[in-house]
């Protein structure tokens, strides 16, 4: 069974840290991401990995401030996030797409709606004082 789990999301406060996890059971992928949609507004991809030329894609919004990391042996992702803004309170997704497309990493986080094929239920991480 194709399955998606993220976990990690909470409350914290403005320049807190959080790290997200997405642990996927019963398949490989060749790109995964994470996405996240603030209330009233589009989903957007914040990082992605892609395995066909091994680049990963950060949004402007959270360059320098996120990191996108993975464990092969544990087929898990995980999203540190640091120096939070109340801007970064979203529904955060991690997706992937199993199929071996010829696109970089920044395709899947940019074309996320059907760039990928597997969707998680989401975490949401808020950011308030």
């Amino acid at each position: 069974q194709v399955q998606l789990v993220e976990s990690g999301g909470g409350l914290v406060q403005p320049g807190g840290s959080l790290k997200l996890s997405c642990a996927a059971s019963g398949f490989t992928y060749k790109a995964i991401g994470w996405f996240r949609q603030a209330p009233g507004k589009e989903r957007e991809g914040v990082s992605c990995i892609s395995s066909s030329d091994d680049t990963t894609y950060y949004a402007d919004s959270v360059k320098g401030r996120f990191t996108i990391s993975r464990d092969n042996a544990k087929n898990t992702v995980y999203l540190q996030m640091s120096s939070l803004k109340p801007e970064d309170t979203a529904v955060y997704y991690c997706a992937t797409q199993r199929r071996a497309l010829p696109y970089g990493s920044s395709w899947y986080c940019q074309n996320g709606n059907y760039g990928m094929d597997s969707w998680g239920k989401g975490t949401l991480v808020t950011v308030s004082s």
